[in-house]
């Protein structure tokens, strides 16, 4: 299924981790409450009971094996495409507006930048599992890592992913701003602001998209 030929709309938040993604949505949903949009919420990786199982797999700090940075990659995918195939597009099939909390530039960011995975590699698998298909609207919370691993080290204990070194999500946050920066759907909100102005930059992107896409 094409955008175009859907009925509702795919709406991303991306960001680092301490990013604000969180309150992001919820700004977000109190928009398209306000304009009568039904919409449902998602995450990644996980959003159904097989991609849940996976998601486990993949932020899991205790595994006895050493995750190897291919498995990750690939169970990534194979979590996106079970969303994609079984919440994401019958939603937008019905004109149920979705909000994804993550999609395919977190790959593109943490695989492809903080990883290192080479693009025309990202390439071929996004193909495969989701055959073209792109969010209407992606917005990006850019943050300093050093800022957002402080934040999220203050909310408990650290997954796999987020104790990664810093280097690993300056590389990430490289390969945002690089992807940002040449897609027109991609908006970028600073994060590092307050969080009065980071919702008044979300609810102002929100809006204008909606005035022009409804």
């Amino acid at each position: 299924m094409s955008n175009e030929e859907q009925l509702g709309k795919f709406i991303v938040i991306e960001g680092l981790e301490g990013a604000g993604k969180s309150s992001a949505i919820k700004v977000i949903e109190r928009v398209l409450s306000a304009h009568n949009i039904t919409y449902t919420n998602t995450r990644e990786p996980g959003g159904t009971l097989l991609a849940e199982q996976l998601r486990n797999i993949v932020k899991s700090a205790d595994h006895q094996e050493k995750l190897t940075q291919e498995t990750e990659l690939l169970l990534m995918y194979a979590s996106r495409s079970q969303l994609l195939a079984n919440v994401i597009q019958p939603a937008l099939e019905i004109g149920t507006w979705v909000i994804g909390d993550r999609h395919d530039l977190s790959s593109r960011a943490y695989q492809g930048g903080g990883r290192g995975f080479d693009e025309s590699v990202m390439n071929a698998i996004a193909d495969v599992t989701l055959k073209g298909f792109k969010p209407n609207l992606t917005l990006y919370l850019d943050l300093d890592p050093k800022i957002g691993l402080s934040r999220a080290q203050a909310r408990g204990e650290l997954d796999r992913i987020e104790l990664e070194k810093l280097d690993f999500f300056e590389r990430t946050r490289a390969k945002y701003v690089e992807i940002a920066n040449n897609d027109n759907t991609i908006i970028t909100i600073d994060a590092s602001q307050t969080m009065k102005q980071v919702h008044q930059d979300i609810e102002q992107a929100i809006t204008q998209y909606l005035q022009a896409a409804l």
